[in-house]
């Protein structure tokens, strides 16, 4: 089975693993306030199977060269996350599904990770762990056995997933519609607990990625979103290319995610989001709405 859309319920999940589809799970959760939270709560309770996923080991590249370079959660190489991918289990034509206990926000890192490899059998579980056990399915306290051993994935550059720099950001002020995914109150630059200024990138419209949930933590209907994010965005057909930011290319990828739901195709990822930009007192900083 291929998993065809971004979404997948925990119905359609657990007739998947019945009909006995090797299937990789991977538990993203996190908290960028305790980066130990995840493994805690990992190791509480997880879905069968699972292999847990770090978002700063796992699903971002090196922070040597601080915020600077690359924000708070740089991409890693595409050769360093096909060793990952690898490393979990991953393959062509082996479908992985994605979660977290959070809205889904690191579980959308990993998808757009995974489709931005070149491995497009991925989806996030709509819902969560809590939609896991309100279809009667359990949790497992029991570390998933190693995987068996897989080279490290076969790599190819997905044009359908594209980035873009701080550079080019710049260049493309005012011909892009920019969205930066974080709370309102960071977006105003009230409050900043985690980045070197307070303030937003000028031009850019807030869009929280929680608004792309309903009040069950599930992700709302596609024609919902198609509504919404058209009213963002404009007109069909027009010139603009949307950009997907963030406090450091994570929520951001909530956002692309709740797009491709909405069937609205492939927004750009500025990956250094807000942590990058804002390591640099010469690039311009907005504040307020």
């Amino acid at each position: 089975m291929n998993l065809t859309r971004p979404l997948i319920s925990a119905p359609e999940l657990r007739a998947l693993l019945a009909a006995g589809q090797p299937v990789v799970l991977l538990d993203c959760g996190f908290d960028l306030t305790d980066a130990a939270a995840g493994e805690r709560a990992y190791a509480a309770g997880h879905l069968p199977g699972a292999v847990y996923a770090h978002l700063d080991r796992d699903l971002s590249g090196d922070k040597s060269a601080g915020p600077a370079q690359g924000g708070r959660h740089p991409l890693p190489t595409r050769e360093a996350f096909a060793a990952t991918a690898g490393r979990w289990g991953v393959r062509p034509g082996v479908p992985v599904v994605a979660y977290d206990a959070q809205g889904g926000p690191y579980a959308a890192r990993a998808w757009w990770l995974l489709r931005w490899l070149g491995h497009a059998d991925v989806a996030v579980l709509d819902g969560g762990p809590a939609a896991w056990q309100a279809d009667g399915g359990t949790l497992s306290t029991e570390a998933a056995s190693s995987p068996e051993a897989q080279p490290p994935y076969p790599a190819t550059a997905q044009a359908g997933m594209p980035t873009i720099s701080a550079a080019e950001l710049l260049q493309q002020a005012g011909r892009v519609r920019l969205f930066d995914a974080r709370a309102p109150e960071r977006y105003r630059g009230e409050v900043e607990p985690l980045d070197a200024q307070a303030g937003h990138i000028p031009g850019a419209r807030n869009r929280f990625f929680k608004d792309n949930l309903g009040a069950d933590g599930r992700f709302k209907p596609a024609e919902t979103l198609r509504a919404e994010w058209a009213a963002l965005i404009g007109r069909p057909g027009s010139e603009w290319g949307v950009v997907q930011q963030c406090g450091s290319g994570v929520t951001a990828c909530h956002n692309l995610l709740a797009m491709a739901h909405a069937g609205l195709g492939e927004s750009t990822l500025y990956p250094g989001s807000w942590s990058e930009w804002s390591a640099d007192p010469a690039r311009p900083v907005a504040r307020g709405s």
